[in-house]
């Protein structure tokens, strides 16, 4: 965590964010914490009723509470309609991202024909081809990777060993986060029965502007055309999305999930961890696909699914509800089917088998 030397009051920072205070508007504040570790001078905050039934001895100096709580508390409460996004940004004031480097390395590699937009950072052995163009306040780490004619917009930051390859395109106020590949190769290859040809992967990658990426994430470029990250999205670690891929804007993705080539994610979508996205599939706008769930049909706009092969949600925690009492119903069937046997039988079949005795 960075250090910080700021201290505010409760006033000054309900004001940040919007919220009514009650108790002392006056009560410095000098950090933030969980509740459970928050001391007199630290903010907290509480949006789950498990937590909010235990404020009466809470020793934090002040505590961020939905706007309609209303029971008795130890501390200083900022009331907001949204405690937690508020807390968010409570926690960019006292943290601040801190900016370790500055200027340009004379260990990095700046190829011909570069631009660069005001107050660019580019750090030890970062390496940059080509007619690459950065926009303002760029922040390159060292050992990131640009390779020719990229292009990155304002306020966008690529952390160390990231690799961002040709023609890409990059928006502003992105992060990029370690060791993440932007533009390798789509897999692309065909067979001709004894070997299998590589096709040439010519496209490129769109990040479009307040895309989060997190570390160790593979972004493919397409055959033709782009593979587009929408507008906001944000992604967990260690994320495949395959070439062609589109994503709409602000949807999530968490970590370990795989998306197939020529899928295409709308807006607002939810995608668990470790699910799995089948190739040239449609996941509708505002959908929600469960952990480790196997997509292999479109799904509509709204829908929650989980599970493989995907079903609604609803009816996997009935399935899951089955699954642990499998056994012991297959059991009971086969003595079910034996007494049908036996019930079966006709009379005359009974005696017969008894004379042969």
């Amino acid at each position: 965590m960075n250090d910080h030397h700021k201290t505010l009051t409760v006033f000054q920072i309900a004001e940040h964010v919007g919220g009514e205070v009650s108790g002392d508007p006056e009560m410095p504040i000098s950090g933030a914490a969980a509740v459970e570790h928050a001391g007199k001078e630290t903010i907290t905050f509480a949006d789950r009723p498990a937590i909010l039934k235990k404020l009466s001895d809470c020793k934090a100096g002040a505590v961020v509470v939905p706007e309609t709580f209303d029971s008795p508390c130890a501390a200083t409460m900022i009331r907001c309609r949204h405690p937690r996004l508020a807390f968010a940004k409570i926690m960019a004031l006292f943290y601040p991202r801190k900016r370790s480097i500055s200027g340009i390395s004379p260990t990095a590699s700046i190829g011909r024909h570069f631009e660069g937009g005001e107050e660019v950072i580019v750090g030890a052995h970062a390496f940059i081809g080509d007619s690459v163009t950065l926009g303002n306040r760029v922040i390159i780490h060292p050992g990131v990777y640009i390779g020719d004619s990229v292009t990155i917009g304002d306020d966008t930051e690529i952390f160390p060993n990231a690799v961002v390859m040709d023609q890409c395109i990059i928006g502003k106020r992105v992060v990029i986060h370690p060791g993440s590949v932007i533009g390798s190769d789509g897999f692309g290859f065909t067979p001709d029965g004894t070997r299998h040809h590589k096709i040439p992967q010519t496209g490129i990658v769109e990040i479009e502007d307040d895309v989060e990426i997190g570390a160790g994430n593979t972004i493919d470029r397409a055959t033709f055309g782009r593979t587009l990250v929408g507008e906001g999205v944000k992604t967990d670690n260690m994320v495949h999305i395959a070439h062609n891929v589109s994503i709409g804007a602000h949807s999530i993705i968490v970590a370990q999930v795989g998306i197939a080539g020529s899928a295409s994610i709308g807006s607002h979508v939810t995608i668990a961890g470790q699910a799995g996205i089948g190739g040239h599939l449609k996941i509708g706008d505002g959908a929600v696909i469960g952990p480790q769930a196997g997509v292999a049909r479109t799904i509509a706009p709204g829908r929650v699914v989980s599970g493989t092969p995907e079903m609604d949600h609803r009816l996997w925690l009935r399935v899951q509800r089955v699954v642990p009492q499998l056994p012991e119903l297959k059991k009971r069937l086969f003595e079910l089917e034996k007494q049908l046997r036996i019930l079966q039988q006709k009379p005359g079949d009974q005696n017969d088998s008894e004379a042969d005795e």
